[in-house]
């Protein structure tokens, strides 16, 4: 099965159990130090991360999938706002260059299942910021404890009442996201781990957590 089918049959459960965004407080620290402007959210599902963002931005979203994208418009007629929503690739950004001052990207490059197609989405995240705009991106990290001794390449379960459905993870490390966003021609404001994480050692988070700038 397609991935772009997988999330089409996902969206209802994933509407309805995965309601909020799980990186409140990071997008609500990123909203105020951007603001406002015109914001892309790359991979946006059903809408959840763009409610930090509702007040003083012009919203943009794509997503792979015409359900979640479907929910998405749900999700904003119930909170009260109206992006711009597209369903495309993040390999294959269908805006124009430096369209952006800002982008988030929640869990969604780790989705791209080769090395060629994660290196061509975060440069065409690069391309369609403006010059000096910021991106935030979570990745899901290897090294977090329900991985140890697993490979880097997995398909992760989601259970609807119909069937169990697979997606593929790339799991990134820590160093190696760090490689990957500065060879697409970012520098790295901030990398680090999820607010929710406690331990001093953050080659153990769940999520890699990085604030980019595009370099010119």
């Amino acid at each position: 099965m397609e991935q772009r089918e997988v999330f089409d049959r996902m969206a209802p459960g994933w509407y309805s159990r995965r309601h909020w965004t799980i990186f409140r407080r990071e997008l609500e620290e990123l909203a105020s130090r951007w603001q406002k402007g015109r914001l892309l959210n790359v991979g946006c599902g059903h809408g959840a991360d763009f409610l930090p963002f509702i007040k003083r931005f012009e919203l943009h979203g794509l997503d792979i999938s015409v359900e979640m994208l479907r929910f998405a418009r749900r999700y904003a007629a119930k909170f009260g706002f109206q992006p711009l929503l597209a369903q495309g690739d993040a390999q294959r950004l269908p805006y124009q260059t430096t369209s952006f001052d800002w982008a988030i990207a929640v869990a969604t490059y780790h989705h791209i299942d080769t090395l060629a197609g994660r290196r061509q989405a975060f440069m065409e995240l690069r391309r369609v910021l403006k010059p000096g705009g910021e991106a935030f991106v979570t990745l899901w990290n290897h090294r977090q404890p329900g991985f140890w001794g697993k490979p880097k390449e997995m398909m992760i379960s989601w259970k609807t009442k119909e069937a169990e459905l697979r997606r593929y993870y790339y799991l990134f490390s820590h160093g190696e996201a760090e490689r990957a966003v500065r060879e697409a021609g970012f520098s790295i404001i901030r990398s680090g781990t999820e607010a929710a994480y406690r331990l001093p050692w953050k080659m153990f988070s769940r999520n890699i957590c990085l604030l980019l700038r595009r370099i010119d």
